[in-house]
This record gives C-alpha cells, sequence and structure tokens, in this order.
C-alpha cells in the first residue's frame, strides 16, 4: 500500500513480465506482507528479499545449489552495509553496522570466511515445506519478525545455511538523527517480541546492551547513596571506552583516516546506548504488560 512511485513501477514491470503479481498489505506491516506473499506463491522455494538493498544476479541459483549441496532447509548470504551518498557520517554508521565491536558475532552483517550454519541470514531462500511444519511469520511482530522465525526453524530441527558467496548490498537510512531513532527502536523491539512469543525470540547477544545499560544506571542511582559504587561505575565506562578506541584506531589505521579513531567511539556509544535504553523501554513494556494480563486473568 506504498504512496509513492512503487505500485507505478511495479505495475509498469506486470506489463512486461505476467508471472509478476502484485498483492495489497493494508496492515502495512512485513510480516503480513511476507505471509502473503508465502500464501499465494506456487513455487517449491520461498526467496525474501528487503527493501534498501540490491542483489547479485546468480543471487538464486547460488541458494538453490548450495541448499542441495549442503542439504540445508534455509540458504542466506551476507549484506554489505554501504551508504548512500558517500558522505562521512553515512560511512561511520555503515561502520558501526559492519563491525563485530558494533554488531557482535552477526554473521550475515560482519561477513564470513566459508559457509556455516546459523540461527538467521539475510535474504533467506527457503524450502516451502517448512512453513508447514513451523507456521508463518508473527504477525504481532512489526519488527524482528525474521530472527524469531528463525530461531523457530532452529528449535523444530531445521537448518540454516549461511553462505558468503551470496551477497546483497544494504543501504540503511545512515543520517545521524535517523541512526539514533533506528538503533533505539531495534533495542525495543529486541526485547517486546518476548510479549508475543512462547520460545527465546532473539539470540542471547541481543541481550548484552540492555544489560551493560541497566548495570551503568544502576551503579549510577546505587552511588548516590553509597559512594564507593562510584569505582565499579567508573570502571565500566573506562573499559568500554578503551575497548572502543581500540577498535576505533584499527579501523582509523585500516581505512587510513585519522577522523575514525575520534568518531568511532561516539557513534559505537551511540549504537550500545541507543539499543541499550531501547531494550530497557522494551523491558518495562513487557513486565507492565504481563502483570496487567495476569491480574486480569486473576479477576
Amino acid at each position: 500500500m506504498s504512496e509513492d512511485e512503487t505500485r507505478k513501477i511495479l505495475k509498469s514491470y506486470i506489463q512486461k513480465l505476467p508471472y509478476l503479481k502484485l498483492q495489497d498489505n493494508p496492515k502495512k506491516i512485513t510480516p503480513t506482507a511476507l505471509n502473503i506473499g508465502i500464501e499465494k506463491s506456487k513455487g517449491n522455494f520461498i526467496l525474501r528479499m528487503d527493501a534498501h538493498s540490491e542483489c547479485e544476479k546468480d543471487y538464486i541459483s547460488k541458494c538453490l545449489k548450495y541448499m542441495k549441496e549442503f542439504n540445508a532447509d534455509a540458504v542466506g548470504g551476507i549484506i554489505k552495509t554501504l551508504p548512500r551518498n558517500n558522505t562521512l557520517t553515512e560511512n561511520l554508521v555503515c561502520t558501526a553496522l559492519s563491525h563485530p565491536f558494533g554488531v557482535g558475532k552477526s554473521f550475515h552483517k560482519i561477513g564470513s570466511k566459508k559457509p556455516q550454519w546459523v540461527d538467521t541470514a539475510f535474504g533467506v531462500c527457503y524450502k516451502r515445506e517448512i512453513f508447514k511444519e513451523v507456521g508463518f511469520f508473527n504477525e504481532k511482530l512489526a519488527r524482528g519478525q525474521d530472527m524469531e522465525f528463525s530461531l523457530r526453524l532452529k528449535k523444530a530441527g531445521f537448518k540454516t545455511l549461511l553462505v558468503p558467496e551470496i551477497v546483497s548490498r544494504y543501504y540503511p537510512r545512515s543520517n545521524f538523527f535517523s541512526f539514533i531513532k533506528t538503533s533505539v527502536i531495534n533495542g525495543i523491539w529486541a526485547v517486546l517480541p518476548f510479549k508475543y512469543t512462547s520460545i527465546m525470540p532473539v539470540s542471547w547477544r541481543h541481550l548484552i546492551p540492555l544489560a551493560f545499560v541497566s548495570i551503568l544506571i544502576a551503579l549510577g542511582i546505587l552511588s548516590i547513596f553509597l559512594q564507593i559504587l562510584v569505582w565499579p561505575l567508573l570502571s565500566a565506562i573506562l573499559l568500554y571506552s578503551i575497548f572502543s578506541i581500540y577498535f576505533s584506531f584499527k579501523i582509523a589505521l585500516k581505512i587510513k583516516d585519522i577522523r575514525y579513531l575520534f568518531l568511532m567511539p561516539i557513534m559505537f556509544g551511540l549504537l550500545h546506548l541507543g539499543y541499550g535504553l531501547g531494550s530497557l523501554v522494551g523491558s518495562v513494556n513487557v513486565i507492565v504488560s504481563k502483570h496487567f494480563w495476569k491480574n486480569r486473568f486473576i479477576r
């Protein structure tokens, strides 16, 4: 239900390629769109692609090749996070979103040297039959539905293969304020899925920023009453700063741009603190919501 030129462009393609179908998504959220596509499709394989990204011409053939070679149930690739306009801010954002210190061991974001079994990948190609076993994407999750679905697959015994040869180019919203906003929203949706699913909907690495920010806030408040706790608080901040500066130095050295030494710690800090604060807000939402419904049920 896009209100820009998307539908017009799609209709022009449909005139040339009649096998393309345009489906309406009244709910205007990703999981509903995915489920409509799955329900309307007829093939033995389902391939998910996202907006803001481009894929190579051999993307589909490689997915099918490795699916057969490794007997995988789902195959996906890595994303190369690239700036839209090649500004300094955009390059800083893209670096933060594709560096291990920024996003942890998300191999589809930081890359991999060889094919490996993973929790999730990007632009995944699925065997159609798995949807009969585990169901479709959770439509209560406006975000994070891909991770929750991938973990459901894993729990059901299905295997997802990440192949570094399968590449997408991803262009995030990468101006300064969008970066902060997206970090907070992603943090919220790292925790909010706990309201809507009975399984662990994220990997443990997604909860590290929540733990870090919670510790900082707790120590900050308690140190007002117990001054001895100022030292653990300062130690935690210092340790994080050392790691951040160390990785920023390596990035600056690799790119040969001294500005990254001073600016990357800021970007890492905004990414982690924004994500952690968002997760904290999401946690409060989950706790209050569960308490509310529990009381309603008891009454």
